[in-house]
């Protein structure tokens, strides 16, 4: 009696699949029956090994797509950046343009001074207002000298500035162009694997049905941390085939068995033997 209440709580503890979650699984369960399977660690092995096929799959087709979008956002940020320099370019010579019509209008300012005083000094009653207009006549001479030379100066940078917004909007343009055909391959990469990706992304959810939450929780973990996405491998010539490091005989011994699932003690990886990983290919 004892032992058949073991047995009925151990049964419990496995999850059950329904035949049509089996089916979509794919090859690995394409022999079960169509009622209800209970999982087994040979099971939840193929399973994992299977679920891990599907989403490397899936990992090559978003490494493909992957790399179009930082490209895509790379281009959009420096367009932004190019937009933004320009504009900044245009202010300034903006700036430039009123600086140069305000000296150019404080010349005449200056020359219309000057003939002003010089028609005054024509009629002075004295040295002292003589003296007086010179000092105003000098004074704007001067004005006249400095407007000259800002301008000059401002003129310099305006035909500068001209031919730095020149450069930059020939960049703009061609990245504008490049942002058009990245965006274009984009398009139709996204339409070529999104069918096949929600496909496989069904598949691996349809496998995840045959392992309990906790294994699935630390398979993502494994995933996450591994370089290459790798979280089921095969021993391969006596090593673990992510971190490459020898497995004792005793433990491959134990994952031919099939009894429990082994993970590498040096990566922490899952482990599977050819059996397995035959079932599934």
């Amino acid at each position: 009696m004892a032992k058949a209440e073991a047995k009925n709580n151990e049964s419990e503890l496995e999850p059950t699949v329904t035949g049509e979650e089996a089916k979509l699984a794919g090859k690995v369960f394409s022999n079960e029956s169509e009622d209800n399977l209970q999982v087994t660690i040979e099971k939840k092995l193929r399973a994992l090994y299977n679920l891990q096929l599907i989403d490397s799959h899936v990992d090559k087709i978003r490494i493909v797509r992957g790399e179009l979008p930082l490209e895509v956002q790379d281009l959009e940020d420096e367009i932004a950046g190019l937009d933004t320099r320009v504009e900044k370019y245009t202010l300034e010579t903006d700036s430039l343009s009123n600086q140069i019509i305000e000296k150019e209008a404080a010349i005449k300012e200056s020359q219309a001074m000057i003939k002003k005083y010089q028609e005054q000094q024509m009629n002075v009653r004295n040295n002292r207002e003589y003296d007086s207009i010179s000092k105003e006549l000098e004074f704007q001479s001067l004005e006249i000298q400095l407007s000259e030379k800002r301008i000059k100066e401002f003129s310099f940078k305006l035909e500068n500035i001209k031919v730095e917004i020149e450069k930059s909007q020939a960049i703009l343009d061609e990245r504008k162009n490049d942002l058009a055909i990245k965006k274009s391959e984009l398009e139709d990469i996204i339409i070529d694997t999104e069918n096949e990706e929600t496909e496989l992304l069904a598949k691996s959810k349809a496998n995840q049905k045959f392992v309990e939450e906790r294994m699935v929780v630390a398979y993502q973990r494994i995933r996450k941390n591994a370089r290459n996405g790798l979280a089921v491998v095969k021993i391969e010539r006596d090593s673990c085939g992510g971190c490459f490091n020898k497995i004792p005989p005793q433990h491959q011994l134990d994952i031919r068995m099939h009894k429990k699932i082994i993970v590498c003690e040096y990566c922490g990886r899952i482990l599977v033997d050819d059996a397995i990983a035959e079932a599934v290919e």
